[in-house]
């Protein structure tokens, strides 16, 4: 009888004490069309269209509860194929207001992928972690994913190149 008391008591600490897990995954659009250099909103070239299906296949055994992107053609088309494998909306976002107490609320426990820029992904992890940890991507690393994630105040950030 007391171990079975311990044991309901001990379970029940530590429900009430475990805190949700947030998860952002953030990446830089794929492979962009750079044949006229006058266009700010290329399309992917091939390379990112195979590679937007490389990141597709990342995702396969990771649970996403949300896509957002920044509103150009290459970010959109990068996360395509994942939205459609995850059944997901991709929801656009400015990336000059994106860390607000509104997103964290509609991200708080979830798992996130956040498509964006060389020098917007690597912004907006140093925005959740309040540091300046991390300089603009090369302008061909398309293939970087910043992991971090967020228990309680513990903040951590991995970064892994999926090939």
């Amino acid at each position: 009888m007391k171990k079975s008391l311990f044991l309901c008591v001990f379970l029940l600490i530590c429900a009430c004490t475990s805190e949700e897990i947030t998860t952002y995954y953030l990446i830089r659009h794929a492979e962009k069309d750079r044949t006229d250099a006058t266009n700010k909103n290329p399309s992917l070239n091939s390379e990112g269209l195979i590679r937007a299906k490389k990141w597709m296949h990342y995702f396969d055994a990771i649970e996403l509860d949300a896509i957002y992107s920044t509103d150009y053609n290459r970010t959109k088309q990068t996360g395509t194929p994942t939205a459609a494998q995850k059944k997901l909306p991709i929801q656009t976002y400015d990336p000059s207001n994106m860390y607000d107490s509104t997103f964290i609320k509609a991200t708080y426990g979830k798992s996130v992928l956040i498509v964006g820029h060389s020098n917007t992904t690597p912004n907006l992890v140093n925005l959740i972690l309040k540091e300046k940890t991390y300089k603009n991507m090369k302008d061909t690393d398309n293939s970087s994913v910043y992991i971090v994630t967020i228990q309680g105040t513990k903040k951590t950030c991995r970064i892994m190149r999926v090939q």
